[in-house]
């Protein structure tokens, strides 16, 4: 059952993080900085690749709305939640409406891993995965 169920994985179109991921590379992310900071490094990283169009911006709802035109066209929810005080999750959900014969799964995958290890750079990770 485990390989059919690996099989189905790699077809599937939405990818998500959260705390209860059992891949940990798709765990929530929480860094050390306030919302503010964390909200804006977040939204300049989108506005800088050219690769994305920022569609809206909502700090009240602490989500951004980005289309990606390559490698394959999807849409991305980048959210940016405040835990505590000098405390900032960023939590990632990303879907394509393409087909591929060999599994979008994994493409989908690697550009959320790819913008956790970009927030990485910029700010302090404080832990991955379930708050405290």
């Amino acid at each position: 059952m485990s390989i059919l169920g690996n099989l189905f994985i790699r077809f599937r179109k939405q990818v998500e993080t959260s705390d209860h991921q059992k891949d940990s590379s798709l765990s929530t992310r929480y860094y050390k900085a306030t919302f503010n900071q964390l909200f804006q490094s977040v939204e300049e990283l989108f506005r800088q690749d050219a690769d994305c169009r920022i569609v809206t911006v909502s700090k009240d709802h602490g989500e951004i709305a980005v289309e990606i035109n390559k490698p394959i066209p999807c849409f991305l929810i980048v959210t940016v939640v405040s835990v505590r005080g000098m405390e900032t999750a960023v939590d990632f959900s990303i879907s394509s409406e393409k087909f591929s014969p060999i599994g979008l799964y994994p493409v989908l995958r690697k550009r959320l891993v790819s913008y956790y290890e970009k927030i990485d750079k910029l700010h302090t990770l404080v832990r991955v995965g379930k708050s405290s």
